[in-house]
């Protein structure tokens, strides 16, 4: 079976040159002949005999819209040094360089230079997120953790230098919503499970407070500031969170995998909080305040890239549930758990005081001695005693 020119193109343009070239030199190099033969132009031939076998580059001589050299070097070394794909590399690049760039720009300048994405894929090269997002409803799974300010890796010297000699927190503590990428704060100079217990129920009274009715799901890892791995304060603290329609899950050891959310706004917090503001404060206060500025920031103003965020603000991404959840939630006052303390006492208290609820301390459990539910009432009158911190700063 005979295969012609063209259906020899159709399998390889080099080949169908190469059978070009072969006739025209069965037929003494005669262009008119050798196109005859196969059915194909003069033009054809000529290209194959005086051209290279493969085809030219089609890119046009001049693009008067395209982007600057300058500029497209600077998307292919963020891209490089990031990871970032387009729609997050240009609002990257937004904020660092005040230059904007659409995100179909960027996406061409990537794909044209070759940049790949970084990707992080599990033993079986599979992808897996850790929820169903695509029905997770807000403020009902939430991560858990704390950060060591000084933890002599992440921030300039003089940063950790300036945090000592001013005495300015050293622990920050970070609650986040996984639907909305909401966040709650808290700062303390101390790591005590006492802070925990009563940072988690202060988030608890503030969310119930704002008309969030779904049952609640919080996850920690194993430190000490929480139930240390021990099933048994797991269950007592959980006996508590029961009241407030929540429960708390610490991870298994050794997968912080499980607390990817929590984990990468650390990075954001050394990148575009801790490593440029503590050096401004003087004081814990004032450094609270700037605290409250950055909160504010993130949960109303920060675009989100991670899964299904799709660069909206935690504030869009709440308006675009359409729920009954007053949009003054994102102003949770960024506390210091030691005057917290001082001003309420520890969580226990609070049940005691608030909830009318008997804890008897015995052996180092805590009994209840009656477990009313807990009224919307009472979560308002706890929220506004709580708010009312936010104003309140000691001599």
């Amino acid at each position: 079976m005979t295969i012609t020119y063209h259906e020899m193109r159709q399998i390889s343009k080099q080949k169908a040159r190469e059978l070009v070239r072969k006739v025209l030199e069965n037929t003494g190099g005669n262009v008119s002949k050798t196109a005859r033969i196969l059915q194909i132009s003069r033009k054809t031939v000529r290209r194959a005999r005086d051209g290279t076998l493969s085809d030219y580059s089609r890119r046009p001589t001049h693009s008067p819209r395209r982007i600057d050299p300058r500029f497209e070097d600077l998307i292919v070394f963020e891209g490089k040094r990031t990871g970032y794909r387009a729609q997050r590399l240009s609002s990257f690049l937004f904020q660092r360089y005040g230059h904007e760039f659409s995100m179909y720009t960027v996406k061409k300048v990537l794909q044209r230079n070759s940049v790949k994405k970084k990707k992080i894929r599990t033993k079986a090269k599979t992808v897996r997120h850790l929820y169903d997002y695509e029905h997770l409803s807000p403020f009902r799974e939430f991560q858990l953790d704390t950060k060591h300010i000084l933890d002599q890796k992440a921030l300039p010297e003089d940063v950790y230098t300036h945090i000592l000699d001013h005495k300015l927190p050293k622990y920050e503590w970070n609650m986040i919503d996984a639907a909305t990428r909401t966040r709650f704060t808290a700062y303390s100079h101390n790591l005590d499970s006492t802070f925990g217990f009563s940072f988690i129920i202060m988030v608890l009274l503030w969310l119930r407070g704002h008309n969030v009715r779904d049952p609640i799901h919080i996850q920690t890892d194993n430190g000490a500031e929480f139930c240390m791995g021990s099933r048994k304060k797991e269950k007592e603290w959980n006996t508590l969170f029961a009241l407030l329609d929540a429960r708390l899950t610490a991870i298994p050891p050794g997968a912080k995998h499980l607390q990817a959310i929590v984990e990468n706004s650390h990075r954001k917090d050394d990148e575009c909080f801790l490593s440029i503001h503590p050096k401004r404060c003087n004081d814990t206060y004032e450094f609270l305040r700037k605290a409250q500025r950055w909160q504010d920031t993130w949960n109303t103003a920060r675009p989100s890239h991670g899964i299904a965020m799709n660069g909206n603000t935690p504030l869009q991404k709440l308006r675009g549930y359409k729920t009954m959840i007053h949009p003054h939630i994102f102003t949770f006052p960024v506390l210091l758990m030691e005057d917290m303390i001082q001003m309420f006492g520890t969580a226990v208290r609070w049940f005691e005081t608030y909830f009318k609820i008997n804890l008897v301390r015995i052996t180092g459990t805590y009994v209840r001695a009656m477990c009313p539910k807990v009224s919307l009432t009472t979560c308002f009158i706890t929220n506004q005693i709580i708010s009312s911190v936010e104003i309140w700063r000691p001599d």
